[in-house]
């Protein structure tokens, strides 16, 4: 991967920074597994000898998707309940979580930079309270790091396109090996080892048919449900920040208890499945919205009506992971093919600073 501004700036000729990084996501995966390995494997042991009452994670952003992500993997293969925290409580309201000495807490924190204040915060009270703290951070210079009980560094680089890419990919690849170790899942810490070379084939992937169908939208919904609803905000947030189409997420449950009575005659659609127990749901639901005349995107499963877009097959565990490599791209030419700077969104920066 490229080592420095002027080496990242050569490699972006021809493309912007957001293609160039989310193409990074392979090698920087790899990066993270092996230096992470001998502090994983100490966290899952000292887990599985005291665990947690609790999980609380406190993330802003596409890190509160990978949060999302934390939820659905610490509770299925590990059986302990995740919620996200309300950073405002502390940082706004001035709340402070309680201690309880019987019920030990799990506080996972989320960041790319780790210096959002209201983050902090948090993460500073949690930890008053008696909560461990393990933060996951790119930037291991960061006061989250120093505050952290463990730190695992997600050693994806600089990054330096607003639209954040190979961190997020490095978020979730460590979220599931932090899983794997803790429920000494065998079968998922074997399909870590491959991931870095699905997520460049994933990279490589053609939805060049989401581009056509999406390049004149305004509206649409991004379906997922369970480990995939991860993917599902990600994606989201993409289309807002890069292409100014307002998307917005929704399960495959959810999504038809009142946000399915907007879809009708050509409302865009992109539904993203899971190789899992909850792949005939998301295609059940892209089938219906394909019946009333919707422009459906499928990824990773099958639907009439429907337009499959290619994914790499991997554990379906880490299925988000691979469909997230593969949307970056597309969203990316996407964004240009609109007349947009995916590496520049009007009125963002990299480093959100929310109090």
């Amino acid at each position: 991967m490229p080592d420095s501004v002027d080496q990242q700036e050569q490699a972006c000729s021809g493309g912007t920074r957001m293609r160039l990084e989310a193409a990074q996501a392979g090698p920087a995966v790899a990066a993270m597994l092996r230096r992470n390995a001998p502090a994983l494997e100490r966290l899952g042991a000292m887990l599985r000898a005291n665990p947690p009452a609790v999980v609380v994670t406190c993330a802003r952003g596409s890190s509160d998707h990978a949060a999302t992500f934390a939820k659905y993997l610490l509770e299925v293969l590990c059986g302990v309940p995740t919620a996200s925290a309300a950073l405002s409580a502390v940082s706004i309201y001035h709340s402070a979580p309680r201690p309880a000495a019987d019920a030990p807490v799990l506080c996972i924190a989320i960041s790319q930079s780790g210096r959002s204040p209201d983050l902090l915060a948090s993460v500073a009270a949690y930890k008053a309270a008696g909560a461990q703290v393990v933060a996951l951070v790119n930037d291991e210079g960061a006061p989250l790091a120093d505050m952290a009980d463990v730190c695992l560094p997600l050693c994806s680089g600089p990054e330096l396109s607003v639209a954040a890419t190979k961190s997020y990919i490095c978020s979730l690849s460590l979220l599931a090996a932090l899983a794997a170790h803790w429920a000494q899942d065998t079968a998922l810490l074997q399909a870590l080892d491959e991931l870095p070379a699905q997520l460049d084939a994933a990279f490589a992937q053609d939805w060049a048919p989401a581009v056509a169908t999406l390049q004149s939208g305004r509206n649409m919904l991004v379906i997922g449900r369970g480990f995939g609803l991860a993917a599902a905000q990600e994606a989201a947030l993409k289309f807002k920040e890069t292409t100014a189409i307002h998307a917005e997420a929704f399960s495959a449950a959810e999504v038809r208890h009142g946000p399915m009575a907007i879809v009708g005659e050509g409302f865009p659609v992109l539904a993203l499945a899971c190789a899992d127990q909850t792949s005939e749901d998301v295609c059940g639901v892209a089938a219906e919205f394909a019946r009333r005349g919707a422009a459906v995107l499928l990824a990773g499963g099958v639907a009439a009506g429907a337009t499959t877009l290619p994914v790499v097959r991997t554990h379906p565990l880490l299925s988000p992971i691979v469909t997230i490599a593969s949307f970056y791209p597309m969203v990316e030419t996407l964004s240009r093919d609109r007349g947009l700077d995916p590496d520049a969104p009007p009125f963002l920066q990299k480093v959100t600073r929310t109090l």
